[in-house]
């Protein structure tokens, strides 16, 4: 028998990666007085350390944050945030920030964009180099993407809930946050990992089923969407499915 007619897949481990996956929670407010110890810290960062990335470039740092005031300060910013969001009247449903607050498991993610040389481009600012520096970034992305999750999944494998941050990729986040963690100008904060054990339980939020997602061979047109079918989307569905349990969703 050759390789392939000997291969059987691995259905326990699967099953056991699944469970993971699915109990893979959200919760935004976290109890201070259980802390996650350094151990378990270095172990959720050690699966980020194994991510594939774009030419095994690997071009993500991990900060972890333990001063309580460096945390307060951080959130000081994002509440600050959302007000001049609500003051724009972008009508985005928001979190209470303070919650970052209260995470034990803290840890800022950064990324390293100069090696978007590592990937195909010009290097001579031609307008072909850009749309290659473009796709550039975007494999960058994944890549600390791929990183993160895997850092998160750790997490839930231990049996903590977790917390994914964005929206700090606007200069006046960077110039905020960079001070407070001495990193470099030249590298950027693009998202916050916060992970322990949740102050209320936690719940499942609603996920698209499968066959709305997968496609076979050529794109299902009964999955697309118009521009009027997303801004509905956004008016009439965004604020229930965000952060209600989807057992709750109408």
């Amino acid at each position: 028998m050759d390789d392939v007619t000997k291969f059987a897949p691995d259905l326990a481990r699967y099953e056991a990666l699944m469970d993971v996956v699915r109990n893979r929670l959200t919760s935004r407010a976290f109890r201070p007085d259980i802390p996650v110890p350094r151990e378990h810290i270095e172990m959720v960062l050690e699966a980020a350390r194994h991510a594939p990335s774009g030419a095994n470039a690997q071009p993500w740092h991990y900060i972890v944050v333990t001063d309580a005031a460096v945390k307060k300060q951080i959130a000081d910013y994002f509440v600050a945030e959302a007000s001049k969001r609500a003051k724009l009247k972008m009508k985005f449903p928001t979190p209470n920030y303070r919650g970052l607050e209260t995470a034990p498991g803290f840890v800022v993610v950064v990324a390293d964009f100069r090696f978007v040389r590592a990937f195909p481009v010009l290097m001579d600012d031609s307008p072909l180099d850009k749309l290659y520096r473009e796709n550039a970034e975007r494999i960058l992305l994944q890549s600390v993407a791929a990183s993160t999750m895997s850092a998160h999944l750790a997490a839930a494998a231990l049996g903590y809930q977790v917390w994914w941050v964005t929206a700090i990729g606007q200069e006046d986040a960077q110039k905020s946050l960079r001070p407070l963690l001495g990193v470099p100008d030249d590298l950027a904060i693009i998202d916050i990992m916060l992970f322990g054990v949740p102050a209320k339980p936690a719940y499942k939020r609603w996920k698209k089923t499968l066959p709305q997602i997968l496609n076979w061979g050529r794109f299902d047109m009964k999955n697309y969407m118009s521009i009027d079918d997303i801004d509905a989307w956004v008016r009439e569905t965004r604020h229930k499915v965000m952060y209600r349990d989807e057992a709750k969703i109408d």
